[in-house]
C-alpha cells in the first residue's frame, strides 16, 4: 500500500479495548472489507502484566493507565482515582474479567428507556457467540477463605450457592464467580487475546495503529464523519479517512470526550469552550451511571491463603425489597482489602484483614463527563454525583449492603476468620452514622456507563438510535459502554461484548 492508501479504510475503528477489538476483527473476517483499528496505546502481547489475570492490579495506576480524578462529590468521595486503559484490549486487559450475562430484566429495562430491539431475546444469542473463554474459577485455584465466605452467606441470607450463574435464570445467590480466564495458563481472555491476537499478523486488511491517539472526528458540512485526525507517537499529526463509517469504541469516559472536542454535544458548553459547534446533542457526557462501592474491613484471625485466580473470585447478590427484578446489592470479596480511602478518614489498617465491598446494583444517581478546556490534552472533568438521587435509593442500598457484609461476617464458618471489625467500626451502627462513613470512603468499581446513551427519537438526551447511530450525524456510530441506556446489574464486560458482537451484524447490514 502507498501511504495514503494505509490512511484509507472502509471502517475507522477508534479504541482497541473491550469492544473495539472485537469489531475490528469481526469485520475485517471479510476479506473485502478494509478495517482501521487505531489504538491510543501499545500492544499488549508482549506485556506479562497485562496478560497474566492475577497481576491486573499492577496495571491500575501505571504506565498503561489514563488515571483520570474525579471532580469534588458534595455526598461522596472526592479522591477517586478513575483508572482507564490506555493498551489494546483496553479495560479487558486490566480488569478482573468478572464474567456474568446480565439478566433478562436488564435488557428489558433498556427496551423500556428506548432502545427497541435490544432484548433479551435478542441479545442472549450474542453472549453465544462470544469468543471470550469464560469458566468458573477453577477448583485448584479455590481460595479456602472465600469457601467459606460463600457458605456462610448462603446460610446466614437463604440464598442458593451458585456453581454457573451464567447458566441459569439470574437469582439472588453466593458462589464462585465465571470469569474470562485460561485456569491451565493464567491467561487472561481479553478481547484483544481472542479476536486479536491470532489474527492480527495475518490479515492484510485489518491495519492496526497503535499508539496513535484520536484527538477530533473530521465532518464533511452535511455532517457526515469522513475521518479522524490522528497523533503518532512522534507529535506529527495527520488523518485517516474512513470510506463507510467511524466506529467509536474509546469507553465510557473518552467517547463522550472525543465527541465534544469534535464539536457534537450540547451546544452551550460548547460554545463556551470555544469549540465550534457540528451538532447540538444535549445528552452527550451525561447521564454517567457506576456502581458506587462500599466498604467493611476486619481484622483476620490469620493471613489470608494467597490462592485465587484473580484475588475477587467470589460475589454475594441479594435482593433488599422482595419484589425487586433483580439483586441489588452486589457484594464482592477480595482476598487483598484496598482500605486507602479508610486510612485517609484516619483509620489504622491491621496487616491481616478480610474486607468486603457492597456495589449498588441499580444506581439511580446520574453524573457526567466534560471538558475543562478545549485542549484535547486537558483531562475531563469526571462528576460521579454518587449518592444524589432524589429519594435516596442509592444510599439507602449501600447502607443495607454494609450491614448484609456485617451479618456474613458474624456466621460460621466465615466467623472463624473474623477477629474485630476495622472500617467502619462496631460502634458505627446507626442509618445515619453508617451512611456517612461508608460515603466518605466510597469508590468506582470502574463500571462507568450510559455516557452517550441508546434512546428514542423524541429523547432529547438519547445521543444514538437503537442501531447505535449518532442522531443527526452520518457515518457514525458508538459501540462501547457509553451506548448503555442503563448500567447493568453485574459487572458490564460481558455486555460490552454482546453489545460488540450486535454492533458488527448492525454495521454489516447497514442499518
Amino acid at each position: 500500500m502507498t501511504g495514503a492508501e494505509q490512511d484509507l479504510f472502509d471502517y475507522v475503528v477508534v479504541g482497541g479495548g473491550t469492544a473495539g477489538a472485537v469489531i475490528a476483527s469481526r469485520l475485517s473476517e471479510d476479506p473485502a472489507v478494509s478495517v482501521g483499528l487505531l489504538e491510543w496505546g501499545p500492544s499488549d502481547r508482549e506485556e506479562p502484566r497485562a496478560l497474566q489475570i492475577r497481576r491486573w492490579f499492577e496495571m491500575l495506576e501505571g504506565e498503561y493507565d489514563l488515571d483520570y480524578r474525579s471532580v469534588p462529590q458534595p455526598h461522596a468521595n472526592s479522591h477517586i482515582r478513575q483508572s482507564r486503559a490506555r493498551i489494546l484490549g483496553g479495560c479487558s486487559t486490566h480488569n478482573t474479567m468478572i464474567a456474568l450475562r446480565p439478566p433478562a430484566a436488564d435488557f428489558a429495562d433498556w427496551v423500556e428507556r428506548g432502545a427497541a430491539g435490544w432484548d433479551a431475546e435478542t441479545l442472549f444469542p450474542y453472549y453465544d457467540r462470544l469468543l471470550t473463554h469464560i469458566v468458573p474459577v477453577a477448583r485448584e485455584h479455590r481460595n479456602p477463605y472465600l469457601a467459606d465466605v460463600v457458605e456462610a452467606a448462603a446460610t446466614t441470607l437463604g440464598v442458593p450457592v451458585q456453581d454457573r450463574w451464567n447458566d441459569r435464570a439470574y437469582a439472588d445467590g453466593a458462589g464462585f464467580l465465571e470469569i474470562g480466564y485460561y485456569p491451565e495458563t493464567g491467561v487472561r481472555s481479553s478481547s484483544s487475546v481472542d479476536y486479536l491476537h491470532p489474527v492480527m499478523d495475518g490479515r492484510p486488511n485489518l491495519t492496526m495503529l497503535l499508539e496513535s491517539r484520536v484527538l477530533r472526528i473530521l465532518f464533511t458540512p452535511d455532517r457526515h464523519a469522513y475521518g479522524v485526525d490522528v497523533r503518532r507517537p512522534d507529535g506529527s499529526t495527520h488523518t485517516v479517512r474512513a470510506r463507510r463509517e467511524v466506529v467509536l469504541c474509546a469507553g465510557a469516559i473518552d467517547t463522550p470526550r472525543l465527541l465534544l472536542l469534535s464539536g457534537v454535544g450540547p451546544a452551550e458548553e460548547l460554545r463556551a469552550l470555544g469549540i465550534p459547534v457540528v451538532l447540538d446533542s444535549p445528552g452527550v457526557g451525561r447521564n454517567l451511571s457506576d456502581h458506587p462501592e462500599g466498604l467493611v474491613v476486619w481484622e483476620a484471625t490469620e493471613p489470608i491463603p494467597a490462592t485465587g485466580a484473580t484475588d475477587w473470585d467470589i460475589s454475594v447478590m441479594a435482593r433488599v425489597d422482595p419484589d425487586a427484578a433483580v439483586p441489588q446489592i452486589l457484594t464482592h470479596v477480595p482476598l487483598m482489602t484496598y482500605a486507602v480511602h479508610a486510612e485517609r478518614l484516619g483509620y489504622e489498617i491491621p496487616k491481616h484483614t478480610v474486607s468486603m465491598t457492597p456495589n449498588v446494583a441499580r444506581p439511580r444517581s446520574r453524573g457526567t463527563v466534560r471538558l475543562a478546556s478545549a485542549d484535547p490534552d486537558a483531562p475531563p472533568l469526571i462528576d460521579y454525583r454518587y449518592f444524589t438521587d432524589p429519594d435516596g435509593h442509592d444510599e439507602r442500598l449501600l447502607v443495607e449492603g454494609v450491614r448484609l457484609a456485617r451479618r456474613i461476617a458474624a456466621a460460621a464458618p466465615m466467623s472463624r476468620w473474623v477477629a474485630r471489625e476495622v472500617f467502619p467500626g462496631p460502634d458505627v451502627v446507626t442509618h445515619e452514622e453508617i451512611s456517612a462513613l461508608a460515603r466518605a470512603a466510597s469508590h468506582t468499581v470502574y463500571h462507568v456507563s450510559c455516557t452517550a446513551r441508546m434512546g428514542a427519537d423524541a429523547d432529547r438526551e438519547a445521543v444514538l438510535d437503537p442501531a447505535l447511530r449518532v442522531r443527526g450525524a452520518g457515518g457514525l456510530r458508538v459501540a462501547d459502554a457509553s451506548a448503555f441506556p442503563s448500567l447493568t446489574t453485574v459487572n458490564p464486560v460481558v455486555a460490552v461484548l454482546m453489545l460488540a458482537e450486535r454492533a458488527v451484524d448492525l454495521l454489516r447490514a447497514g442499518e
